[in-house]
């Protein structure tokens, strides 16, 4: 690796970033992503940050506050391929739970805002970026439900939405373009590593000093290095598995046709 090559995002959100100097480069990313400037309160301890090869799934949980003062816990994952949507699923469920205790009332469960970095062929879509929120259609009539609830001895209308978990996949092989807005120069990031000396996009300036490969000890580097090795492996495993699939398809298709022919 070159000198100015930079780590990888994932590894770096377990490892680095955990360190409240290095906040301002999750801010950076949070902040261009929702479009909405977004202070780290803390990284939460929970059964997701985990920091071993074999976790169930990379996944870190981070309490934040937007623009509005409001607390929100945002989920960030670097999913696997394998049970992809049970895996969103399940990181969203903890994510809830793992952060409300049993004395505490309904009012105080926050609102989970679920990242996927992916990097794996998600499936059909030509975009690189896609959102997701629950909203309740009428059947019939084909109006959005608001609903009405009593807090605090008053009255509120709310959007199921405003509540439920809303999710961002991030398909960085999706990403073939010149980087021109800050989301794309985030992107082009997490795809290739590649940070413009001249970046002004917030989080990036702070990344190119704080991720750089070999501004790390000797041990880091290591640890990063089979990291790297764990995920060209399963990726590789994948690959093979996909490949035999394909040829036992192919073959049975072959027999079938042989089997009708003789019929």
């Amino acid at each position: 690796m070159g000198k100015d090559d930079y780590i990888r995002f994932d590894w770096a959100i377990k490892r680095l970033l955990r360190d409240k100097a290095n906040f301002s480069v999750l801010e950076g990313f949070l902040s261009v992503l929702f479009n909405d400037k977004t202070q780290i309160v803390e990284i939460l301890e929970s059964e997701g940050n985990q920091q071993h090869e074999d976790d169930k799934f990379n996944r870190v949980d981070i309490k934040a506050k937007n623009s509005k003062g409001e607390i929100i816990i945002v989920e960030v994952q670097n999913t696997r391929e394998v049970y992809y949507l049970e895996r969103l699923l399940y990181g969203t469920a903890k994510a809830i739970t793992e952060h409300i205790s049993l004395r505490n009332t309904y009012s105080e469960v926050k609102k989970v805002y679920s990242i996927s970095i992916i990097y794996f062929d998600l499936g059909k879509g030509s975009d690189y970026l896609y959102h997701g929120q629950n909203r309740f259609i009428g059947v019939h009539t084909h109006d959005e439900l608001l609903v009405t609830e009593r807090q605090a001895d008053a009255l509120v209308q709310r959007f199921p939405w405003e509540i439920f978990p809303e999710y961002y996949l991030i398909r960085v092989n999706e990403f073939n373009q010149v980087a021109k807005t800050p989301l794309e120069e985030w992107v082009r990031y997490l795809k290739s590593g590649v940070i413009a000396p001249d970046t002004t996009v917030p989080g990036l300036q702070e990344a190119r000093e704080k991720l750089r490969y070999y501004d790390m000890s000797p041990a880091e580097r290591h640890a990063y290095d089979e990291h790297i090795n764990a995920i060209m492996i399963q990726n590789d495993v994948i690959g093979n598995t996909k490949l035999e699939g394909l040829i036992e398809g192919r073959k049975e298709g072959r027999a079938e046709g042989l089997a009708a022919g003789l019929a």
